[in-house]
């Protein structure tokens, strides 16, 4: 079922919207060569807890940390360990806060020191067609018009976008109905109207889009090796079309 939110349900779920976007702000100073990412994930609870919210992934379908962090090949889901951030890695940091019974969710790829042009414009190019599903998100759209716009622009460039993971629906649970493939086709799918609540988040390879779980059971990683960037904004749909309740 997908759920169609009052102004009330939306206040909630912005609310908690802005606290993980205030974490991943929190977290980008420290990320830097040197850093453990058990470290940051220790800065993630801690701020949110500051908030009184709740580290939503943390104990969610058993996920041991607050964070995901996941580096270089990892796509999502990367658990937070005692390994050492190094010069010229990519980190993607997906953090999730639960305020008042309501979800939030965001994510971004960071730099880790500096890197190289080819791993900057994959990042680019990740968020661009975040943005690009974003504004195809509007009332009387599909869900098909949102992966259409994302595939079409992520594969343009040559990478890869992946078809084992989607965005989803996001209230009072952090996944609901509908989910959203990053990938598709204009006019399939669920129709788009006013009260949805979405989390978008293309995750895009520099070359196959094929995964892979690691013997941990949760770290996703590209088959080929190649690196991965990920990007995530919580949506509501409006009259006047989506809003970022994670800007």
């Amino acid at each position: 079922m997908i759920h169609i939110r009052d102004t009330w349900e939306i206040e909630k779920i912005n609310k908690s919207c802005q606290i993980v976007k205030e974490t991943l702000e929190t977290l980008k100073d420290f990320i830097k060569p040197g850093i453990t990412t058990i470290e940051l994930d220790r800065i993630a609870e801690e701020y949110i807890r500051s908030k009184d919210a709740i580290p939503g992934f943390k104990g969610l379908y058993g996920f041991p940390s607050t964070i995901c962090a996941s580096i270089d090949d990892e796509v999502v889901h990367g658990i937070p360990s005692n390994r050492v951030l190094k010069n010229g890695q990519i980190l993607s940091l997906d953090v999730v806060s639960i305020y008042d019974g309501y979800y939030g969710d965001h994510a971004r790829t960071f730099a880790v020191g500096k890197i190289s042009s080819k791993y900057q414009k994959l990042m680019d190019v990740t968020e661009k067609s975040l943005y690009k599903g974003i504004e195809a998100a509007v009332p009387g759209n599909t869900i098909g018009d949102i992966g259409f716009e994302i595939q079409e622009y992520v594969e343009s460039y040559g990478y890869g976008i992946v078809r084992d993971l989607v965005g989803h629906g996001i209230g009072e649970k952090l996944h609901e109905d509908p989910q959203i493939p990053n990938f598709g086709n204009k006019k399939m799918g669920p129709k788009i109207e006013v009260g949805m609540c979405f989390a978008i988040e293309p995750m895009v390879t520099f070359g196959s889009y094929e995964v892979f779980t690691k013997e941990d059971n949760w770290t996703i990683c590209t088959k080929d090796g190649s690196f991965a960037a990920h990007f995530e904004h919580t949506i509501t749909i409006s009259k006047k079309g989506p809003q970022i309740l994670t800007r």
